[in-house]
């Protein structure tokens, strides 16, 4: 698990840009597709825990999972746990405060995708 958060933290710092954006604590609609390609849609709520640092959790189809979050500039992060597995979502702050998102798991092959919008 630390290698993971380690990894997203180089990410992050890698992918800095000059227009920082903001993401917001509270709740998100959540739509993405799987691995196979098949959609799914939950709901998602963000919890600060600084002004870098929050934490996640998921509910889709009935299942439950949380993480640990982080921003850097448009670039937010998220470490989770799903069922027994370890993933990684990477999504790109857009301008209307949207988050843009691809995401893996340990052994499995390929990336999904996943969009987070804030519930007004």
């Amino acid at each position: 698990m630390k290698k993971i958060i380690a990894a997203a933290a180089l990410l992050l710092a890698a992918a800095s840009t000059a227009n920082a954006q903001t993401v917001n604590a509270g709740k998100y609609t959540v739509e993405g597709t799987n691995l196979d390609g098949s959609s799914y849609s939950g709901t998602a709520e963000i919890t600060l825990a600084s002004e870098t640092t929050c934490v996640i959790e998921w509910e889709t189809a009935g299942v439950k999972s949380t993480g640990v979050c982080m921003l850097n500039d448009n670039a937010f992060a998220a470490a989770y746990v799903l069922e027994d597995a370890l993933g990684l979502v990477v999504y790109h702050v857009n301008g209307d405060g949207t988050l843009d998102g691809k995401w893996t798991i340990t052994g499995k092959d390929g990336s999904g995708t996943e969009v987070l919008t804030e519930v007004k």
